[in-house]
């Protein structure tokens, strides 16, 4: 066919992509009011776009509305096993922008395809854990020329992203979208926790009512998922290395011990860190029989599988769809969810589409600012405007029928004032 540059699994695919593109476009309404101003308006005209991005139903009605802006769009996954093959196809041959991503690639392909949407030449990034930035940076410094200024949506980029600027690495002026209030209450809160939990069921079938699930991490993650456990009626218990963390989820009537002393006490380990290495060998040797192993963190590393292949002395790979079993020398298997990675997006689907319709209307409205306001920034971590989250909320409060109060002038003048 002619149309956008592409490698995807199949473009026969693409009229199911439709039908879950727009099913999730129903519980999108935010993000559809950004789409059809941006329609009206025109802002992204002669701006390319580079993403590296979920390839889901709802990063499709994103980028629909970034097309609709003007936007030329180039999209690699952001995760081997997160792409939904119909949604890639889709994007292609009815949405117009050039996706190189598929279910199971491996990892020389994933690299591939990141280098190939930088030599698309764009203008912005958008960017999930940091590695298209990362890739800019590290290995083709070259394509770094016109690139004005990107966003980046998780907590494991913005940490990089953070680290990069400390170091006086950090080249491009990025904005922290991860960071901004509905970001945080929304998708890594209540998202991460419903869809994690999602995914979890979907790989193991498992009850969770009566059973112990250990959550590594009381982030803003963390806390949505053990609120989602304990709700499912599971005793949660919490590992934590932040003090304040901590004592927020003692104070929230959680117990909190360290990882080598909640190891014969889980049945399910779930890691939401950002962090590496978290459950190692000294834990694996102690856990029970069946115990469950998933990480919720962006990258593969929070579960050291180095140490969980070197212990096992059998592996049944495919014990269920997105389960692999771990056999070792005593007799005990533990089983680890899709490999380590995101098992939100590996087993399920992610954040419910109401979820990513907040995340994503603040992603357009920041691409749209940047794309506006480059010239003014420089290189390093850039906070999104507050203007745009409180816009946002506005519009979610609308779409939900919400209605609030508004200050009076006098009770705006008395919160500008210094007189009591």
């Amino acid at each position: 066919m002619t149309g956008p540059s592409h490698e995807v699994a199949d473009l026969g695919l693409a009229e199911a992509g439709v039908r879950r593109v727009d099913w999730a476009e129903r519980s999108m309404p935010v993000l559809r009011s950004v789409r059809e101003r941006f329609a009206r308006e025109r802002p992204l005209d002669g701006t390319r776009v580079a993403a590296c991005l979920h390839v889901t139903a709802e990063t499709a009605n994103l980028l629909r509305a970034l097309r609709a802006g003007g936007a030329e769009v180039w999209l690699a996954a952001s995760n081997p096993l997160s792409t939904q093959d119909d949604t890639a196809a889709a994007l292609v041959a009815e949405y117009g922008v050039a996706v190189h991503a598929w279910a199971g690639m491996d990892q020389a392909a994933y690299d591939r395809n990141l280098v190939t949407v930088l030599e698309a030449r764009p203008d912005v990034l958008l960017d999930d854990g940091c590695d298209l930035v990362n890739t800019v940076h590290s290995l083709r410094p070259d394509l770094m020329d016109g690139v004005l200024g990107g966003c980046e949506q998780t907590t494991t980029g913005v940490i990089r992203l953070r680290r990069m600027s400390a170091a006086g690495e950090l080249r491009l002026p990025m904005v922290a979208v991860n960071d901004t209030a509905t970001k945080r209450m929304f998708d890594n809160r209540y998202g991460t926790g419903q869809s994690t939990i999602d995914g979890i069921l979907r790989a193991t079938n498992a009850m969770l009512a009566g059973r112990t699930i250990v959550v590594a991490g009381f982030g803003y993650c963390g806390r949505g998922l053990a609120e989602r456990a304990r709700g499912m009626g599971a005793r949660v218990v919490v590992t934590e290395v932040d003090p304040v963390k901590a004592l927020d989820a003692v104070m929230q009537g959680y117990t909190v011990t360290t990882m080598d002393e909640a190891a014969p006490l889980g049945d399910v380990f779930v890691t939401v860190t950002g962090n590496r290495d978290v459950v190692r060998a000294e834990h694996l040797e102690r856990m029970r029989d069946g115990a469950i192993l998933a990480n919720s963190g962006h990258f593969d590393l929070e579960i050291d599988l180095v140490a969980l292949d070197r212990m096992a002395v059998e592996v049944n790979r495919g014990v269920r769809e997105q389960a692999d079993e771990y056999v070792f020398a005593d007799g005990r298997r533990v089983l680890l969810l899709s490999e380590g990675r995101l098992v939100n997006l590996g087993a399920a689907e992610g954040h419910p589409a109401a979820v990513m319709d907040m995340s994503f209307a603040v992603q357009a409205l920041t691409t749209e600012w940047l794309a506006r306001h480059h010239a003014e920034l420089e290189p390093g971590v850039v906070e999104v405007p507050e203007e745009t989250d409180t816009e946002v909320a506005r519009l979610g409060l609308a779409a939900l029928g919400v209605r609030i109060d508004a200050l009076t002038p006098d009770q705006d003048a008395y919160l500008r004032s210094w007189h009591p």
